[in-house]
């Protein structure tokens, strides 16, 4: 079940990675303001249904989950988002950049998952040191962000995404498949050995 969830969240994260990616490439300005407006509508529906749960609920509790607070703060970075998602197209090199760095540390995880397989005996090994290359790279790349425009940097990212997602999902599966063929084969050794166990007795 761990390993279920485990796939699964990769998963989630691959195809919202692809999206973005995809969308960032079509039409990067129109798709970060649609994001932004639209996570200012959910944290202003947040924030006003805490600050509805502070007064329905009782007053200990109230205190201690400090609903009215954390309402009033979502409420205010909602009608932020709202009324100014410029302002974060102009801090898009910032947001960047955090990514750049989530993406340099995804990229030495997988230079581990490189030797998690090399160790397996896996022949596929190859496809995780790409993709640790890649992510290293695109990472260093936005960093340092050599573009002329800021449309180029949002290009390139959403680039980026696209060949991260569709690396990880193939070495996803390629894991899934071996990990199978893996336990499949110890099943069929330990059933070897329970039975030449039982002759023997």
């Amino acid at each position: 079940m761990k390993n279920l969830k485990n796939s699964m969240s990769t998963i989630i994260l691959c195809v919202f990675e692809l999206a973005v990616g995809i969308l960032l490439l079509i039409d990067p300005v129109s798709f970060t303001k649609a994001i932004f407006v639209i996570a200012g509508i959910v944290l202003v529906v947040i924030g006003v249904l805490n600050v509805l749960k502070y007064f329905f609920t009782r007053p200990d509790e109230a205190i201690i989950h400090q609903y009215m607070a954390k309402g009033l703060i979502a409420v205010t970075g909602g009608v932020f988002c709202l009324v100014n998602p410029q302002w974060f197209l102009n801090t898009f090199p910032v947001i960047a950049t955090v990514y750049a760095i989530a993406v340099v540390i995804a990229g030495i995880l997988k230079i581990q998952l490189t030797f998690d397989m090399l160790r397996c005996k896996s022949n596929k090994w190859f496809l995780a040191t790409i993709s640790a290359v890649i992510s290293i790279g695109c990472g260093i790349v936005i960093l340092f962000n050599p573009f002329a425009t800021l449309e180029i940097l949002w290009i390139f990212t959403g680039a980026s995404l696209i060949i991260e997602a569709v690396l990880d999902t193939i070495t996803l599966i390629i894991n899934e498949r071996e990990k199978k063929q893996r336990e499949k084969l110890e099943k069929m050794i330990e059933k070897d050995m329970t039975e030449a166990d039982y002759v023997e007795e």
